[in-house]
């Protein structure tokens, strides 16, 4: 008999000679028993990983959206859907503990806010940050009416008047009406700089020694993107992400169609299409139009007297990546970054122009406004264009993901306020980078399949609308002209406006 003692101390009896006859049999259990105790540990620990993975992947029970258990495993179809990772990073837009109260007295900014209703919020946003450098009371802006769209909404058509004074309360001074002294007293009429900063702000003060009154006729792109004081970058995102909140019935209907748009599969892509006439003709992009289409775009550019530019080479243009991306195209796009053909997708555009076939072929279930609402409902926004793209962006806030064609006014906004609730999912086209892949398709170098996928997959992985800090101007540009090209600050407020906290602020 031999005596076997273990590591741990104990030990036990075995009668070898009644078991196996020699030592090479002794040798063949040993080194049995040890296979067996590695297989075992090593099966053991891939069923814990894959729980302890799984476990990873499920979202929290804190999720805003409920998720089916499809989407719980981690196979293509939930990486469709996937917002990207945030990094701990949340909205923080309070005031730093040196900001001081409201600012504002007997001077008085009254503003025209011109443009679409995207280029209008922003330039609101802007001004409230100039009333708070300039030390003084904003009167509610009087919105464009003589826009492409000749909308002839009022401020509080569109946003909610009282919730707008109210929650700017501690930051600036606003009313709703100049008071009646001053209605006939002059005014510096004053077309502010594009891109002003502190110190330029500070300069117009000398103002306010002969006019208690100024008068801002233009309000798009009034102030810079960055090198401004951390407080006022902030009351920018609280100016332009919660004090311009719509109207109630506005997001009481926004919020009813998202609804309706999630019951029929439970999530929906937002397609900001810009495909539509005047983008058309503002860009010079005929590519795809027949000679007639593209002739009726030339004849719109001409007679646009505030558009400056009359000649415009479409084929440069497109080659730039300086053209809305077309419905075909888009189509393309959508089905090579793997979604499927039942995929809901809304169209948070205006009217599209053209071949809007070439989307609907290969995603049926295409939806605007109209099918998504009832005529009643829709009623009442009839001629306000405005209003109407206020819906398409609680719509596309609210959308699991978002796409925008361009880059405009709306798809910056839209962009910018995901990122600050959460980084969403927002997919912006690389669209220099597809026209060359476009391109082969058209000429039989590329044809559609897995080559094209990994080809468009690759070329966003990192446009998914993750974290990341705002662009400046790329290389070699100086002076003023690095103002144009820099990042918008509202298409990505990081860091000022989102910084990692534990508490959301």
């Amino acid at each position: 008999m031999k005596t076997v003692t273990t590591r741990g101390g104990s030990s036990s009896s075995f009668r070898i000679s009644s078991f196996c006859s020699n030592s090479s049999s002794i040798l063949r259990f040993f080194i049995l028993l040890i296979l067996f105790i590695f297989v075992f540990n090593f099966y053991s620990r891939r069923v814990l990983e894959d729980e302890e993975n799984l476990n990873l992947q499920l979202p929290s029970h804190n999720d805003v959206v409920s998720v089916s258990v499809s989407q719980q495993l981690p196979d293509d179809n939930y990486k469709l859907w996937k917002p990207p990772i945030s990094d701990g990073l949340r909205s923080c837009v309070n005031p730093t503990s040196r900001y001081q109260g409201v600012q504002g007295g007997d001077r008085y900014i009254t503003l025209r806010s011109n443009g679409g209703l995207n280029q209008m919020r922003t330039g609101i946003a802007d001004m409230v940050a100039i009333a708070r450098m300039m030390n003084a009371t904003l009167v509610i802006p009087e919105l464009d009416k003589r826009s492409f769209w000749q909308d002839k909404s009022i401020f509080s058509d569109i946003f909610d008047e009282d919730y707008f004074i109210d929650s700017l309360k501690r930051d600036v001074r606003i009313i709703k009406k100049l008071p009646y002294e001053l209605v006939n007293v002059p005014r510096a009429r004053k077309h502010f700089t594009s891109w002003g900063g502190l110190g330029y702000y500070e300069e117009m003060t000398k103002l306010w020694a002969d006019y208690q009154v100024i008068h801002v006729p233009k309000s798009d792109s009034r102030l810079a993107n960055n090198d401004l004081p951390l407080d006022i970058q902030r009351l920018r995102c609280r100016a332009l992400y919660h004090a311009l909140r719509f109207s109630p019935s506005i997001e009481t209907l926004g919020k009813k169609l998202v609804e309706r748009l999630r019951s029929r599969e439970g999530r929906y892509i937002s397609l900001h299409l810009r495909y539509e006439k005047d983008m058309l003709a503002f860009s010079g992009c005929t590519y795809g139009l027949s000679d007639s289409e593209s002739e009726d775009l030339r004849l719109l550019r001409e007679n646009t007297n505030h558009w400056k530019v009359k000649k415009i080479n479409s084929t440069e243009q497109r080659i730039a990546g300086l053209c809305p991306l077309t419905p075909k195209e888009v189509g393309i796009f959508l089905q090579a970054l793997g979604y499927p053909p039942s995929t809901v997708v809304y169209i948070a555009a205006g009217e599209i122009y053209a071949h809007l076939s070439d989307l609907t072929s290969r995603f049926p279930n295409v939806l605007f406004k109209d099918m998504v609402a009832s005529e009643e409902e829709l009623k009442v926004y009839s001629n306000h264009a405005s209003q109407t793209a206020a819906l398409d962006y609680i719509i596309s806030l609210e959308s699991d993901v978002f796409v925008p064609t361009y880059s405009g006014n709306m798809a910056r906004a839209v962009e910018g306020h995901r990122r600050l609730l959460g980084h969403r999912k927002t997919i912006t086209p690389d669209r220099k980078g597809l026209v060359e892949i476009f391109d082969k398709l058209e000429s039989g170098q590329l044809n559609e399949g897995a080559s094209l996928q990994h080809l468009v997959k690759h070329l966003h992985e990192k446009r998914q609308g993750g974290p990341r800090k705002r662009e400046g101007a790329p290389d070699g540009i100086r002076g003023r002209a690095r103002f144009k090209v820099e990042e918008s600050f509202y298409q990505n407020p990081y860091p000022e406006c989102i910084c990692k906290s534990k508490h959301r602020k």
